[in-house]
């Protein structure tokens, strides 16, 4: 948990702030478009459903008493569901500004000199960086549906399992951004998170509840790739 914390700190550090600037103008575009017509669409679908009560004046209280219990429930699970999807599609945009991102990064926690990387290098990459967010992709979708049915299937459990496999996503998503510096495959990726389980995981649970909070989740991109970054120069990186 502490590298996520540590991104905090290394967002703010003279030299990469600059950086930061387009992960963050992708996230905070992203998601501000989606949960504004996500939220519209779920006054509008329990506008529905309390419509379908009839009109009758002793089931008055049946109506509000439904609205009052349906909007916590429907902020929650757009919450779970969409904090890891939309947190992909802005990831698919946003990849090779933040593989550049972890790149600076790791040279200003090193102090060693990587690849002299510029924007004109970051539109030469994006075939690469697209290529590995496809790897991702095609990991992450077998399983996503497995675990969103299990969500609507088994109460509670359904919900937590969903939960660690959105951390487990996380921990991949950002840590791979290093590792791709590196050019350490997609297997070779995994098999080193698995081998750092506890961290890996608990990295993971802490980006997965920072991206659902409202307003800080905006952060969560930049933030996350610092610490994802952090780690792997202290943690991952001999495990190649």
């Amino acid at each position: 948990m502490e590298y996520f914390f540590q991104g905090f700190s290394l967002i703010k550090t003279k030299g990469l702030k600059r950086f930061v600037f387009f992960p963050l103008a992708i996230n905070l575009i992203l998601f501000s478009a989606a949960f504004y017509y996500l939220f519209g669409e779920i006054s509008a679908s329990i506008v529905w459903l309390t419509d379908l009560i009839p009109d009758w004046e002793w089931l008055s209280w049946l109506k509000e008493g439904l609205s009052y219990i349906i909007w916590p429930i429907a902020v929650i699970t757009i919450l779970l569901i969409f904090a890891l999807i939309f947190g992909t599609l802005a990831n698919w945009i946003a990849a090779p500004f933040n593989g550049l991102l972890a790149e600076k990064v790791e040279q200003h926690l090193t102090g060693q000199p990587m690849d002299d990387t510029g924007l004109l290098d970051v539109f030469k990459d994006i075939p690469r960086t697209l290529g590995r967010e496809f790897a991702k992709l095609a990991y992450y979708l077998p399983r996503a549906v497995g675990f969103l049915l299990l969500f609507f299937i088994l109460p509670l459990v359904g919900q937590v399992l969903w939960f660690l496999f959105t951390a487990w996503m996380m921990a991949i998503q950002y840590c791979d951004y290093p590792c791709d510096n590196h050019k350490v495959s997609f297997a070779d990726m995994k098999r080193i998170l698995l081998a750092n389980r506890s961290q890996s995981f608990s990295f993971g649970i802490t980006v997965s509840v920072f991206s659902l909070i409202p307003i800080v989740n905006f952060l969560v991109m930049p933030v996350a790739v610092c610490g994802a970054t952090a780690l792997w120069v202290d943690k991952l990186k001999e495990r190649i």
